[in-house]
């Protein structure tokens, strides 16, 4: 699977996991995900590569301590994760 698609598979389970998604050019300075009051935001930087976007997706992922996101994944998304 290439990395855009584990991207968009990343990106559809953080969605389902409650994330608002922003994708923006953010000039690589990179993204992450952040608490806004109770929503997650999660903002991709569009400047960088869709292996750097994956990265930051997933460390959100791991980071916001949503349970249950493992388990919509596929098995090449989760061999990321470990």
């Amino acid at each position: 699977m290439h990395s855009v698609d584990l991207l968009e598979e990343a990106l559809r389970i953080a969605m389902d996991s409650g994330f608002e998604i922003r994708q923006e050019w953010l000039g690589d300075k990179g993204g992450g995900a952040c608490r806004i009051g109770t929503r997650w935001v999660l903002f991709v930087d569009l400047s960088q590569t869709a292996q750097e976007q994956l990265a930051q997706v997933v460390a959100a992922l791991q980071s916001s301590g949503k349970v249950g996101w493992e388990e919509q994944a596929s098995s090449q998304l989760r061999q990321l994760v470990q």
